[in-house]
C-alpha cells in the first residue's frame, strides 16, 4: 500500500509545476517525480503533467504563428487562461481522490 499523503503531495506538486515561471523548473519536477516515484498513480499524474506541458507549448508556438494572421492573439489568450485553470482543477481533484490520475482533456498523450 502506498502512502496516501505522499501521493496527494507529489500528484499536486506535478501539476502545480507549471505555475513556476522558469520553464525548465516546471518541466523538470514532473520528470524528476516520474523517475524518482515508485507509485504507479504518481507516475500516471507526472505523464499527464507532462502532457500538458508539452501540449501548451505546441498549442502556443501554433497560435504565435496564427497572430500574423490575426485570429492568433484571441487563441493565445484563451491558451493563457486554460493554462492556469486546468491545473488548478487537476490540483482539487488529485487531493480529493488521490488513488485515480487526473486526466487533462483536449491533449495529445505523447508520453
Amino acid at each position: 500500500m502506498y502512502d496516501e499523503d505522499k501521493r496527494k503531495l507529489l500528484s499536486a506538486l506535478c501539476h502545480g509545476s507549471i505555475f513556476i515561471s522558469a520553464a525548465v523548473l516546471a518541466i523538470g519536477i514532473p520528470i524528476g517525480i516520474l523517475f524518482i516515484s515508485d507509485d504507479p498513480v504518481v507516475k500516471d499524474n507526472a505523464k499527464e503533467s507532462l502532457n500538458f506541458h508539452i501540449n501548451l507549448w505546441i498549442y502556443g508556438v501554433i497560435f504565435g504563428i496564427l497572430c500574423l494572421v490575426g485570429i492568433g492573439f484571441i487563441l493565445l489568450g484563451i491558451l493563457f487562461l486554460v493554462s492556469w485553470i486546468m491545473p488548478i482543477i487537476a490540483i482539487v481533484r488529485v487531493l480529493a481522490n488521490p488513488a485515480t490520475t487526473y486526466r487533462y482533456p483536449f491533449i495529445f498523450r505523447l508520453v
